[in-house]
């Protein structure tokens, strides 16, 4: 089946600390929150998330700001934020305070968007008023074309900007492809691109032994046994400096633009650095975008005991990744290139389990064997009941547990649910979803 991909477009707030970022943020994302839900045993920045307005989505970056308290030198900093906002962002709002008034850091920052050739929205913050707009006058130093004011707390004017923003987001081509699409990730210098390079056999994308070298996303079509893959080489992700700014957020942005994009995605581990946390943010990003995931332990090459090393590693990585026990690992040495090609298999193996639908006569022999071994919940007289169950969709599957009282039901429950689904049918480097819906609610509908 030919598939379409839509990448979206990507805008970035900036401006000072306290001018009001999150709350705006907040307000352009408040239903669209793709990538924040609290997974167990996998932790998430909360930076970017989907948003959409009038029918056209893109992904909204809130930036951290500056921190006068962190340097004497400030403006050093406000550059660097703006240059990395210039760089990665389609539009940027520069976010000012209206209550504060126009200030040399807002100057400063004004001056390096309006030499960038980037589209500029200029948005005053917490006019919440008619009365209040006069304080737009403070602004006109700025030498913008138009002052959008808004309220992020109250909404007061968000609707006039969102048009107006939606009107200047680019428009990205339809990308149209029947080759299985795989995403690439992993942090700097765990071998991403060294990795591509050796399936590719040339020197498609800069390899360096400096984190960081990669910094978008390039795509590359790679053959195995006749069979076309389209590889995506993500850029790698950091953590934040002693000032809680990363400069590689908006790279993270990238890759999951990119894991969105995607089938099945690559994970690489450094093995002679172990699991970090990063890791698990990437892994993060991977499970809750729905995303097929295949891990690759790199560098494997280095281990002097190689079957004492591949145990103590199955232990961590269950240990860690608990939360995708369902995906997926072996070693590699892409350097060397060893093992680079056995993960092929796995992805046509991924790519079929994600498409697979179950029908329901075989799910609810399946249920039965679920309320024989779990105890159903009850609370104040009310007792839990599961009636069937049914699959929704595929890609990632998804199936809805029809009861009595889906508020009974706890996370547990949903989980032991899951255990058997995959018992019996596998699921391999898929995540899947269990919707828990009120029977009698359904049948009013």
């Amino acid at each position: 089946m030919v598939k379409y991909t839509m990448p979206k477009p990507i805008v970035v707030i900036i401006g000072r600390p306290n001018v009001g970022k999150s709350t705006l943020f907040n307000r352009m994302t408040r239903s669209h929150a793709a990538i924040v839900e609290d997974t167990p045993g996998v932790t998430r920045d909360r930076h970017y998330l989907d948003a959409e307005w009038e029918g056209k989505s893109f992904i909204v970056v809130d930036t951290g700001g500056f921190y006068p308290e962190a340097s004497d030198d400030i403006f050093l900093q406000v550059k660097e934020q703006a240059l990395f906002a210039i760089g990665e962002g389609d539009v940027i709002i520069h976010l000012l305070d209206g209550k504060d008034g126009l200030t040399p850091s807002d100057m400063e920052i004004s001056r390096l968007l309006r030499t960038s050739g980037k589209k500029v929205l200029w948005v005053i913050n917490k006019i919440d008023a008619p009365t209040r707009e006069e304080r737009l006058y403070d602004f006109y130093p700025l030498g913008a074309d138009e002052l959008w004011p808004v309220s992020a707390a109250t909404g007061y004017l968000y609707e006039y900007f969102m048009d107006a923003l939606i009107l200047v987001l680019p428009v990205y081509e339809e990308v149209k492809t029947d080759y299985p699409k795989v995403a690439v990730v992993g942090r700097p210098n765990v071998g991403k691109s060294t990795l591509i390079n050796a399936l590719l056999s040339k020197k498609r994308m800069i390899v360096s032994p400096v984190p960081g070298t990669t910094r978008d996303s390039i795509d590359s079509v790679c053959a195995y046994y006749g069979k076309k893959y389209l590889f995506i080489d993500t850029a790698g992700i950091r953590r934040k400096d002693a000032y809680g700014y990363s400069i590689e957020r908006f790279a993270m942005v990238r890759a999951v633009r990119s894991v969105e994009r995607c089938d099945v995605a690559i994970m690489v581990l450094d093995v002679s650095e172990g699991i970090v946390e990063q890791d698990q943010k990437i892994a993060g990003i991977i499970e809750s975008l729905g995303k097929g995931a295949v891990f690759v332990l790199n560098k494997w090459d280095l281990m002097e005991k190689p079957e004492e090393a591949y145990k103590q590693w199955e232990k961590d990585f269950r240990r860690k990744m608990w939360a995708m026990p369902y995906a997926p690992f072996f070693t590699i040495s892409a350097l060397q290139k060893k093992r680079i090609t056995k993960f092929f298999p796995v992805i046509d193996e991924v790519i079929k389990e994600r498409k697979k639908r179950i029908p329901t006569a075989d799910l609810n022999k399946v249920l039965r064997e679920v309320l024989s071994s779990m105890n159903l919940p009850s609370h104040r007289g009310k007792s839990g009941k599961i009636y069937y169950i049914t699959q929704v969709r595929t890609e990632p599957p998804a199936f809805v547990v029809f009861t009595n009282y889906p508020a009974l039901f706890r996370d547990s429950h949903v989980r032991h649910i899951e255990k058997v689904l995959r018992n019996t049918f596998s699921f391999t480097g898929t995540p899947i979803r269990i919707y828990l819906r009120d029977r009698d609610k359904e049948k009013k509908k």
